[in-house]
């Protein structure tokens, strides 16, 4: 039996895994102990993909299309765009609609000549101006001194959180811009509203998203497809207009119906147009990880109790439950037994260091799992 709804919850658990399966956070610039958390509530908001190098500069084109995807327009915005704006981006492009839109709306300028500039890095000043806009500040909030005003204002706000660039030309990384749009989450816009209500999500009482709030209602999942076609009958909106991610990395479509030829293991949210999407890669540095097997084994914490530890597939691997709700899956009151067929959503962590000073085994952890 395969359930159909599933909260948010589940894109989080053990936010503790998720910094061990990250690369160390020393290797990025102006991260922080809680970089991680963030990086994860980035990617399950759907406005920049966040796997790979954090220190990968991003484009004036990416980042158009992240404005976009942290805006209430993101529920409109299509791939393509019937109009091109600017010389050097053309209809076609991807990136056209976002380009379109974030012009149009006054959250980024153009050049002299018409153009764009899609493939310069953005800086940390244009970046500014189009969190800032998104927040409700105008060209009138800073009348008198424009540049400055806007970073006063940017400091004031604490968007610069663990970001702290003194150069207003700064070119901006990956991790850079995952500080950025979970600062601009925590910030109050002009009108006084947290700006998290925007994305569905709600900040704490210690003033952190609360990203187990974030869609709660509109996330569906897990499902597996085996085919185009199941793709196709799981999602039901326009794959042409959505934001797709396979195993944390933003893709087409067409590379979603490929992994599905196989099998492949689906989140979505209607609301948002967006797709999570798992497949048995095992070279994923995503956040998550899918098996597929027979149950062989289910290990339990001691002879004392009822309460299971672990769970063995027939490929040989042991998988580790540790929330509650697993834990009461594979028990002897759940509905997964020994000789089941079963999908399990796992998050890999390291598990320590050997005694001979090497590094430890990995540790696979389960926070979902599909009946088929």
């Amino acid at each position: 039996m395969m359930r159909g709804t599933r909260p948010l919850a589940y894109f989080l658990s053990a936010a503790a895994v998720v910094g061990t399966v990250a690369a160390p956070l020393s290797v990025y610039a102006n991260t922080s102990t809680n970089f991680a958390y963030r990086r994860q509530v980035i990617a399950l908001s759907g406005i920049m993909p966040t796997t790979g190098g954090m220190a990968e500069k991003v484009t004036r084109a990416q980042f158009a299309q992240m404005l976009v995807r942290a805006s209430a327009y993101r529920s409109v915005l299509t791939k393509t765009s019937n109009v091109s704006v600017f010389a050097d981006v053309k209809s076609g492009d991807e990136n056209a609609a976002s380009i379109r839109l974030a012009a149009e709306q006054g959250w980024m300028t153009g050049y002299l000549g018409g153009k764009f500039k899609p493939a310069e890095p953005i800086r940390l000043n244009e970046a500014v101006k189009g969190v800032l806009s998104l927040l409700g500040y105008t060209a009138d909030d800073f009348a008198g001194d424009q540049f400055n005003k806007r970073m006063a204002q940017y400091a004031s706000s604490d968007l610069n959180e663990n970001i702290g660039y003194s150069d207003p030309q700064t070119e901006l990384t990956k991790a850079d811009c995952v500080n950025l749009f979970y600062n601009l989450m925590k910030a109050k816009q002009k009108s006084g509203t947290v700006y998290a209500t925007v994305l569905d999500a709600e900040v704490d009482a210690k003033g952190e998203v609360n990203a187990l709030k974030m869609a709660d209602n509109t996330t569906r999942g897990p499902k597996v497809a085996e085919s185009r076609t199941q793709v196709d009958n799981i999602i039901p909106f326009r794959l042409d207009d959505a934001t797709i991610f396979m195993n944390g990395k933003e893709v087409q479509k067409e590379a979603l119906y490929a992994a599905a030829a196989q099998y492949v293991v689906i989140y979505y949210s209607s609301k948002t147009k967006t797709v999570w999407a798992y497949n048995a890669d095992t070279d994923s540095d995503a956040d998550k990880r899918v098996a597929r097997g027979v149950v062989e084994a289910i290990y339990y914490q001691n002879t004392n109790t009822l309460t299971p530890s672990a769970v063995k597939l027939d490929d040989g691997n042991v998988y580790q439950l540790n929330s509650t709700e697993m834990q009461f899956v594979f028990s002897v009151y759940g509905s997964v037994k020994v000789g089941d067929h079963v999908v399990l959503i796992y998050q890999v962590s390291s598990n320590g260091t050997a005694a001979d000073g090497e590094e430890g085994s990995q540790k696979f952890s389960v926070v979902d799992y599909v009946e088929p």
